[in-house]
């Protein structure tokens, strides 16, 4: 999935001494994934395709897309991180499982949980406590996605879908490609948006500088459009929250966006320069230093699907965690600057 390339890849790539190609004139009009793929066989296609994305490749020192056509003796890096472990270890992880059948899931995930297994975070993965709920799920992900269709942020909580075959999997899969999926988020958010409701469009590409941020960006090979609507639920006083739907899904999209209007998302520490809040600081009173969040205020709220062998609609609804909920109730202690 588009979203998810670079997280992924950041997790995964090492600092590993880059490897060097020239490309043979055999190779000439060959795609750049098809290139890696051929010199690291033991590497999914997924995997390297998302290291493109992510700047893991140059080509004559240039960053080009997935499906670049090489030419004769252009000079091909790449740092290849180290191959993806095979398979997430089934592990008794709790879950908080909102729907199941026997074609497919979802979960409610909870914050701090990473969602597939990756460099610095083998164990305590949905993947693996999906191994352990579940057993045999869908393989289309990579060995070490099993039934993962798409994915959220560690520190994001909310509904993420699973599916338990193959042929699930693509339909889901091809509902995301197609922007057919119905996806709502909930934020809180640092300042006030200008409007009640509108609709942020700019494109967003790899960060110029640091390799684990988005940035809005023009003209960039790693550029794509992105769009997403916003709704302010409620007004306090140094914050709003917000009802959001984004049209595209891009890699941390929504955090992006946000940040680009002056809004950042609550405790994001990537955009917006802060890790935690305490009661005080939201009430206004900042002697009262316990800490109500310490983690980026966002949750998937809503997934709006076909069921993929029913073929009726299906809602999945995630309620709000305990953390956001303890900082709203905080909030509506203050003196609101305009309700809803």
């Amino acid at each position: 999935m588009e979203d998810e390339a670079t997280d992924q890849v950041a997790d995964e790539a090492t600092t590993d001494q880059p490897i060097h190609f020239t490309v043979e004139p055999a190779e000439a009009g060959w795609r750049l994934d098809a290139f890696l793929a051929h010199h690291f066989p033991d590497y999914s296609r997924v995997y390297l395709r998302r290291l493109i994305v992510a700047d893991g490749v140059t080509v004559d020192g240039s960053r080009l897309k997935v499906a670049y056509r090489l030419k004769a003796g252009q000079r091909v890096q790449v740092i290849p991180g180290a191959p993806p472990r095979e398979s997430p270890r089934p592990e008794d992880i709790p879950l908080d499982v909102i729907y199941d059948d026997e074609q497919m899931a979802a979960i409610n995930k909870p914050t701090g949980m990473v969602v597939h297994p990756a460099r610095g975070h083998w164990s305590g993965t949905l993947a693996s406590a999906l191994a352990f709920r579940f057993g045999n799920l869908s393989g289309q992900g990579g060995p070490t996605r099993p039934g993962i269709v798409h994915r959220l942020d560690r520190d994001t909580t909310g509904v993420i879908l699973v599916a338990k075959n193959d042929q699930v999997h693509a339909k889901l899969a091809d509902q995301f490609q197609n922007r057919t999926v119905e996806k709502e988020y909930f934020a809180i958010v640092l300042g006030a948006p200008q409007y009640d409701r509108d609709e942020i469009n700019h494109p967003i590409g790899v960060h110029p500088h640091q390799r684990d941020k988005m940035a809005v960006r023009h003209d960039h090979p790693t550029t794509r459009e992105a769009t997403t609507f916003y709704e302010v639920i409620e007004r306090f006083k140094g914050f709003t929250a917000l009802r959001l739907v984004p049209r595209t899904g891009r890699t941390h999209q929504i955090r992006v966006h946000l940040a680009s209007i002056g809004c950042a998302v609550l405790c994001d520490r990537l955009y917006g320069g802060r890790a935690d809040i305490s009661r005080g600081e939201l009430r206004g009173g900042p002697a009262d230093g316990e800490l109500l969040l310490t983690r980026q205020a966002l949750h998937a709220r809503r997934l709006r699907i076909i069921h993929p062998t029913t073929g009726q609609p299906l809602e999945l609804v995630a309620p709000l965690p305990a953390d956001l909920e303890a900082t709203l109730s905080a909030l509506r202690d203050q003196l609101p600057v305009r309700g809803r």
